[in-house]
């Protein structure tokens, strides 16, 4: 299928996509929308950055869009037809920026119940009748158990970020709302990776969805430049000023294993003259956000994070990911990777290897080698 006017999307959606300039389905859209346009389950597996947002939600959007059209409009208040879950609100953010683009001219209502938001403005979010929740699975039950929200009349569930969501801090709680919701709803899970014990909950939830890998699910785009440089006697800091030296167009992200190493990360970039900005995990929300919003605008050209930026995130302009400290598994090294060479454009992973990196490195497919 080379164009998104051959599906049988609304009219309204369509006249979006040429507004936005979407013109080409990627893989992962080419095969899931079909499938789920049907109404049938999916679960999708994808290479980051490869559009599994947009073939969920467009089709989240067409469905409750012709709902509405065929006399069948949402009414009650706090009963969405539609629940997207998220693992984090940095996620839902994001995808709720991408839900709101499409919405101008459906006129349909997109609500958010996140974690990174007070309870009291969750409460106000979901108050009145509307047709999508993007939420995470911690705020929406309590949401839930308040009786602010009701799943009775549940059509259409997406999983986002499935590796992070059905982790066992998660799973519990999934479970609870799976078993509020209507039985008959359709289900759709998309993950970039899919380790072998999210496999069996994926077998076990989804049973009975159709299963669509992309070619490259397994392995880093074709546009992304791997270049490997071996740490001289353990002094990462001069290795990572030599790499910095070599400017790139757009920004930099910077990535370590832990919350002390990120600091300590940013500290040391900050004293030696760098401009740079903190995104981890245990700190205020608000400056977290207003980091990333930041690098996001080129206000900041180098971003140090914790795995939290590894997953989901979407900012055009990192044309350069640096593994200051390299993960222990590949998931992790693969989701880190994804965060640059997004939709086609060309980005760079630099890795910092020790002699306890070399196992993770000889298990990849680049096309650098450890210098």
């Amino acid at each position: 299928m080379s164009s998104f006017l051959a599906f049988k999307l609304n009219p309204s959606l369509q006249s979006t996509l040429k507004k936005q300039g979407f013109v080409t389905p990627t893989e992962i859209q080419e095969r899931a929308l079909p499938a789920l346009l049907k109404g049938e389950s999916v679960v999708g597996v994808a290479e980051t950055g490869s559009g599994k947002t947009l073939a969920y939600a467009l089709s989240v959007l067409h469905k409750m869009k012709q709902l509405e059209e065929e006399g069948d409009p949402v009414s009650i208040a706090g009963q969405p037809r539609a629940v997207i879950m998220v693992p984090s609100s940095d996620l839902g953010e994001q995808v709720t920026k991408v839900l709101k683009v499409f919405t101008h001219e459906t006129r349909l209502r997109v609500r958010s119940a996140l974690g990174g938001i007070t309870m009291g403005v969750a409460r106000r979010n979901v108050a009145g009748p509307f047709e999508i929740l993007l939420a995470t699975p911690g705020r929406l039950e309590q949401l839930m158990q308040q009786q602010l929200v009701n799943l009775s009349d549940l059509r259409f569930l997406v999983l986002d970020e499935a590796d992070q969501i059905l982790d066992e801090g998660f799973l519990p709680v999934i479970k609870r709302i799976l078993k509020s919701s209507s039985s008959d709803r359709q289900m759709a899970l998309f993950t970039a990776t899919a380790p072998a014990g999210i496999q069996a909950l994926i077998q076990e939830m989804f049973s009975h969805a159709e299963l669509i890998e992309t070619a490259g699910h397994h392995r880093q785009v074709s546009s992304l430049i791997t270049v490997n440089c071996k740490v001289p006697r353990g002094k990462r800091f001069p290795l990572l000023e030599e790499i910095l030296a070599d400017p790139v167009k757009g920004g930099s992200l910077l990535f370590t294993n832990t919350r002390a190493q990120c600091d300590k990360l940013a500290g040391e970039l900050v004293e030696n003259g760098y401009q740079c900005a903190v995104y981890r995990g245990d700190m205020d929300k608000l400056e977290r956000r207003n980091n990333l919003k930041d690098f996001r605008e080129g206000k900041l050209d180098l971003l140090i994070s914790t795995d939290l930026a590894s997953r989901g995130l979407d900012v055009e302009n990192i044309d350069r990911v640096i593994n200051y400290h390299l993960p222990k598994e590949m998931e992790n090294y693969l989701h880190r990777a994804g965060r640059t060479a997004r939709a086609g454009r060309k980005g760079t992973v630099v890795n910092l290897v020790t002699e306890r990196d070399l196992h993770l490195i000889d298990r990849l497919d680049s096309k650098g080698a450890v210098v």
